[in-house]
């Protein structure tokens, strides 16, 4: 799968878990704030990451991947802390394709 296409995927997942935790009345918390942060990173460079060339996609996703990664890494805890243990292994799955995803880079 495309390093785009797989963006494009983390993407649709968080605002999936984001959209649970809503319907959930969940979102006020800290855990979907930050969750919501994160998508909100994913979402700014959603329709242009199939336009980067091979060569800058290493440097232009980067920075983003980490900043999503770090919002989601910071919700898991919340969750961890909100005895959440469901929402927070949801949201490590998460953390764990950003981190591949940037590991493929």
């Amino acid at each position: 799968m495309a390093i785009s296409d797989r963006y494009r995927e983390i993407t649709r997942e968080v605002d999936f878990l984001l959209g649970d935790l809503r319907t959930q009345g969940l979102d006020e918390g800290q855990g979907a704030r930050k969750v919501a942060r994160a998508l909100k990173i994913l979402q700014e460079s959603l329709e242009r990451v199939g336009e980067i060339p091979r060569m800058r996609l290493e440097a232009d996703l980067t920075p983003i991947l980490i900043s999503a990664h770090k919002q989601l890494d910071w919700a898991r805890l919340q969750f961890e802390e909100e005895k959440e243990p469901a929402r927070a292994a949801a949201v490590w799955d998460l953390e764990q394709k950003v981190y591949r995803l940037l590991n493929d880079l």
